[in-house]
């Protein structure tokens, strides 16, 4: 019996010593609820966050009346199950108290037959104050969370970014996240299996391992669109030629349905019904020539990890809907990604999240959920991890996307504070190298564990970010304002965190900021901005490529088209290291709310110039060309620059040998071609390999470096899979042309247009632009080379006509935001 969405159950939420109750929505939230009754502000809105602080400080509750079933107390146990409560909550069943709870990441059951009646029951949840339970714990000698601008987050098992980040606000919630249910039953009851597959000579034996309430009978059947291919014999089923599931890029994603029976005195009292995709992942580390590997193999073959941390995609977790889900995993997979990192400071994601990774084929990462602290090492402590761990392994270990366990994001890199006393040394250790190992051994089985991100093997005291073996967090370009090629200068195995603020579209910026408080610098905005340096290193970032801006649109383009340039140059510098490096996995996919931040896909899935670039620098073929030489302002301001060569790298993610052609074009800026050559050359598997080191010394000495730009591509077929542009000098130093840009669109069917851009000069990054009309295009943020026709094809959320899409259209370039 569903408590939390039946339409016969009404719920009621109140402060806790307040008379009036008001209407509430299970599962949700008391900010989602204290909303919907236009009682406190939005808080994305404007300064608003601020206002609704008092909300942490408070207990509030909530109550149903119902009745039960018929034949529930027939039944032998009946249990109150509670997926998921936020967080401190005070259970109430009929007047007498059931249990309290601290963490919000746990499945609750209490056996409650003895309580209910057939009719008139009335169930209460009281959650106390966090800020309350927290100040309670916390001593002086603590570490300080890395975020958390109050402190003591880290006592609590709760979301820990709710607390806030440095990208998010601080809005700590508290309700009934998941759904809470009567679940009746007798003699027996499955409580979780454990799928184990074993892959030999191409057939599969998948072992399965019941965990039931007491000893029974269980018969099972696999079945593949609807129709049965094994039946459970002897505690495993045997699969003979199966479909291998694949990572998104490297092969389809068929998904088995799995049931499992429990058989008591000849009658099924329970199912236990999942997907699961058959295929091996390995975490792949042995010896090489660089130190150790770190890389994921899937069914024997070694994958380039390529895609994006996840952060929650909403600062009230029960906002997000399947829909949302899917929207942000299709950008991922649309821009070529095969992994997701879900991040530790977060949830653990919904199971719409990982139906949807299953099916899109994309590996995750998934961090348990410690970030940027260190947490306590009492008995109540721990037990409460140990219970989370068993119930969060045993839930998703049959997932065919699941690659790895993760222990904690970035604790290790805090050696000397874990090191401090010998109590903080064994509350870390007994967490991660103990508690969360165990858990992976016993209820998973089969995938890796890794005890944090980044993780160096040699032991975490000697530091992190190893280039031998491991995997790294690289933050000096950003927060240490490196060049942005000092990523070149980098050796890592596997890059799990690397990353470049931008700036709201205007379009998102103008939901939260009124259009008078549309500078970066201004109370509104500068509350979106999470980051205390943030704006500052944005500036000073674009004011090393591109030129002082008209207007906050223009801002927001640069500032969109620098993080893009900065992922592309540590990206593309990870792809051509391959063996060496086998991953990479920038920050960040999405956004929490509405504001400055890391994040390729802006709040509500819109997205940014990264994501565009994502799709080219994640593309299965890459050309890549590395710069040879530097550029700096040296003293007296002069520009010294040493670059007259450019390498020329190609790299393959396809499963087999294929022929291609590498072709280079110089061009001038006034549209003449200075030199145009090509090469064929053979792609090999997962490979990446130097195919030509041009030297353009004669050709700068005569033009000079600020009218020429080369264009590189990669023809596989004829076809054109992957091209770019290459400067030798800063965009800002460039005499770009101001040319016309002319189009064309065509309406193919209700809402998808083809357009076409054409310019007689060379754009560089043309941005279009469809005003408040959402829309998803093959391309954006693109070249536009001189004589030459670009298509897009465009999806809209609303089926304009012509008329109409012509007058909301806008187009931009580089050239487009600075005046004559």
């Amino acid at each position: 019996m569903n408590l939390s969405s039946s339409p016969s159950i009404r719920w009621f939420f109140s402060e806790s010593d307040a008379p009036k109750w008001h209407e509430a929505e299970v599962p949700g939230c008391v900010h989602t609820d204290l909303l919907r009754h236009k009682l406190i502000p939005h808080p994305f809105l404007e300064q608003n966050e601020e206002k609704v602080q008092w909300i942490e400080e408070r207990a509030w509750r909530y109550r149903c009346d119902f009745d039960l079933e018929e034949g529930t107390l027939a039944s032998e146990h009946v249990e109150l199950v509670a997926e998921g409560l936020d967080t401190l909550a005070e259970v109430i069943l009929n007047g007498e108290i059931i249990s309290h709870t601290e963490n919000m990441f746990l499945e609750y059951r209490w056996d409650v037959r003895s309580l209910l009646k057939p009719k008139g029951n009335r169930l209460e949840v009281v959650f106390s104050s966090p800020m309350e339970y927290i100040r309670a714990r916390q001593s002086p000698s603590d570490m300080p969370e890395a975020n958390d601008p109050v402190g003591g987050s880290s006592h609590i098992r709760k979301e820990q970014c709710s607390f806030g980040w440095d990208w998010g606000p601080r809005l700590a919630t508290c309700g009934i996240y998941k759904p809470l249910r009567l679940h009746a039953w007798s003699r027996n009851r499955i409580r979780s299996v454990r799928v184990e597959q074993r892959h030999e000579a191409g057939d599969v034996t998948i072992i399965m391992h019941p965990d039931l309430a007491r000893k029974g009978q269980v018969a099972g059947v696999i079945r593949r669109q609807g129709k049965t291919v094994a039946t459970l014999k002897d505690g495993a089923f045997h699969i003979r030629k199966p479909e291998l599931w694949w990572p998104a890029g490297h092969g389809s994603q068929p998904l088995y349905e799995i049931e499992i029976t429990l058989i008591e005195r000849g009658e099924v009292v329970d199912t236990w019904q999942r997907r699961i995709g058959l295929r091996t992942i390995v975490l792949d580390r042995h010896a090489d020539e660089f130190g150790e590997t770190f890389q994921f193999v899937v069914n024997g073959r070694a994958i380039f990890a390529k895609g994006a941390n996840w952060i929650p995609a909403h600062s009230f977790v029960t906002e997000v809907r399947r829909q949302d889900y899917d929207d942000l995993l299709t950008s991922a997979v649309e821009a070529n990604m095969n992994m997701i990192r879900v991040w530790g400071g977060g949830i653990y994601e919904m199971e719409e999240f990982y139906d949807l990774c299953d099916e899109k084929g994309l590996l995750v990462w998934q961090d348990f959920m410690f970030a940027c602290a260190l947490y306590p090492g009492t008995k109540e402590f721990l037990r409460s991890v140990e219970q989370e761990a068993r119930h969060q392994v045993a839930r998703l270990a049959h997932r065919a996307c699941l690659a790895l366990w993760c222990g904690n994001n970035e604790i290790e890199q805090s050696p000397a504070e874990i090191l401090k006393t010998k109590q903080r040394k064994a509350a870390y250790e007994n967490v991660f190298y103990r508690i969360l190992p165990d858990a992976v051994a016993r209820y998973d089985g089969v995938t890796a564990y890794w005890p944090s991100t980044p993780h160096n093997p040699a032991g975490y005291e000697l530091g992190h970010n190893s280039e031998d073996a491991g995997d790294s967090h690289f933050w000096e370009v950003w927060h240490a304002r490196k060049p942005v090629n000092t990523y070149e200068t980098k050796r890592f195995r596997f890059c799990s965190e690397f990353g470049m603020q931008s700036y709201s579209s205007p379009q998102v910026a103008r939901t939260f900021c009124p259009t008078g408080e549309l500078n970066v610098l201004s109370p509104v905005m500068e509350a979106h901005q999470k980051n205390p340096a943030g704006n500052l290193i944005i500036l000073e970032y674009i004011s090393r490529r591109y030129r002082f801006p008209l207007d906050y649109a223009s801002l927001a383009y640069l500032s969109q088209l620098n993080q893009a340039y900065c992922m592309k140059v540590g990206v593309e510098h990870f792809r051509r290291s391959m063996p060496c490096t086998m991953g990479s996995l920038y920050w960040q996919l999405n956004d929490t709310w509405p504001g400055f931040s890391w994040s390729s896909l802006e709040f509500g899935g819109r997205w940014k110039a990264l994501h565009y670039a994502a799709r080219r620098f994640y593309a299965p073929v890459l050309v890549s060309a590395r710069l040879l030489g530097d550029e700096t302002q040296e003293k007296h301001n002069r520009l010294r620059n040493t670059i007259h060569e450019v390498a020329l790298y190609a790299v393959s993610d396809l499963a087999k040998t294929t022929k291609a052609r590498l072709e280079w074009t110089l061009y001038h800026i006034d549209g003449r071609q200075v030199l145009s050559t090509g090469r064929n050359i053979r792609l090999e598997p997962g490979s990446s390999r130097l195919v030509e080191k041009l030297d353009l010394s004669h050709e700068i000495a005569r033009y000079g470096r600020n009218v020429l730009y080369l264009r590189v591509a990669l023809r596989v077929a004829g076809e054109i899979l992957s091209q770019d542009t290459v400067f030798l000098t800063a965009p800002k130093f460039m005499e770009l042309p101001r040319t016309r840009i002319r189009y064309s669109a065509r309406r193919k069917t209700a809402g998808h247009w083809e357009m076409e851009f054409h310019s007689k000069g060379f754009h560089h990054q043309v941005e279009f632009d469809l005003g408040d009309t959402a829309f998803r295009a093959s391309d954006n943020f693109f070249d536009l080379y001189p004589g030459e026709s670009h298509a897009v094809q465009v999806r809209l959320s609303d089926d304009l006509t012509l008329a109409e899409l012509k007058q909301r259209l806008t187009i931009r370039s580089l050239v487009d935001t600075y005046g004559e």
